[in-house]
């Protein structure tokens, strides 16, 4: 059974730091790019940040490019988001996400798994 496992998510303060993680039991994980999501209450998910097959290219939304860093593990089919200077509008639950090549897009119809998510909450 495909799973991805998301961890990391709390309740920081503005300019905290947090780092989630997203462990996969897929066996393509190594073949395929990964990506972060976001979902704040009553609006769509949001592309995050995305990471190559084999981590060499990266991409961010404009709304985190400075303060989040997408990588991976391939041999622990991990793959990790850091998170810093938190702002009260990163407030969402986060999604990791397989891709359906090993390099793939911004749209979540380019992704093939996702996880159950994991909610991070920053207070002003």
């Amino acid at each position: 059974q495909v799973q991805l496992v998301e961890s990391g998510g709390g309740a920081v303060q503005a300019g905290d730091s947090l780092t989630l993680s997203c462990t996969a039991s897929t066996t393509t994980f190594s073949n395929d790019a990964m990506a972060w999501f976001r979902q704040a209450p009553g609006k769509e998910r949001d592309f995050v940040a995305t990471i190559s097959w084999i981590g060499d290219a990266t991409y961010y939304a404009d709304s985190v490019n400075g303060r989040f860093t997408i990588s991976r593990d391939n041999a622990k089919n991990t793959v990790f988001m850091q998170m810093n200077s938190l702002k009260p509008e990163d407030t969402a639950v986060y999604y990791c996400a397989e891709g359906r090549a090993p390099i793939t897009g911004l749209s979540t119809g380019a992704y093939k798994y996702w996880g159950q998510g994991t909610q991070v909450t920053v207070s002003s």
